[in-house]
């Protein structure tokens, strides 16, 4: 049986991601309400929601019939600054605010990833739910308020976690990443090679 791998996300950083790294997938976004998940557990930490996030989404996404018989991966992105959970400002002051913080200083994204096998069994399928966070620092350089303006004039920070991204416009501004750096971006290949091994699937049988 032909494997699927179906990412359960609407970035096109990720897409993109798994494109260049030779991963063949289909995209279907799930419906799943980000908020009404992190509220129903309290206060949770930055890592934490990364992962629950990642988990609701992969779990809406491979209860849908057209899911059935493939591999789902789940991700999602918090930036963790100063002990505060940063997601994706939407607003230009928001992510003014945050920016002007975080010049010439860091934080950590946190990805959660979360796999579930939706394969039947006789046809090598393992029932494997598994997740993983990846997470990684993230070191600014000082910006000026001119270079704060034009970026957000661009709109690239204001659909991003933490308002920035590594593989836009915004990797000027990053002096350097302790850690996997395709965490930055949005997901791990290499931590989606280790919960595909907990699913008994090896890369190279996604690889194009």
């Amino acid at each position: 049986m032909t494997l699927r791998l179906i990412l359960a996300s609407a970035s096109p950083a990720r897409t993109k991601l798994l494109t260049e790294a030779g991963i063949a997938h289909t995209v279907t976004v799930s419906d799943v309400d980000e908020d009404a998940v992190t509220a129903a557990h309290g206060s949770p930490s930055p890592y934490d929601t990364a992962q629950l996030l990642a988990r609701a989404k992969a779990e809406a996404v491979a209860a849908l019939p057209e899911a059935r018989g493939a591999l789902v991966i789940g991700c999602d992105s918090v930036f963790e600054f100063e002990g505060e959970a940063h997601g994706k400002p939407y607003e230009a002051q928001v992510a003014r605010e945050r920016i002007k913080r975080m010049s010439g200083s860091s934080g950590t994204l946190h990805t959660g990833h979360w796999l579930v096998d939706t394969r039947e069994m006789n046809d090598g399928g393992s029932g494997a739910a598994a997740g993983a966070v990846a997470s990684a620092e993230v070191h600014f350089m000082p910006l000026d308020d001119a270079e704060i303006e034009a970026y957000i004039a661009t709109g690239e920070p204001l659909n991003c976690a933490g308002s920035f991204t590594i593989d836009g416009r915004g990797g000027a501004f990053i002096r350097k990443v302790d850690g996997d750096p395709h965490a930055v971006v949005g997901l791990s290949v290499s931590t989606l090679r280790e919960l595909l091994r907990a699913a008994e699937v090896s890369i190279t049988d996604v690889w194009q």
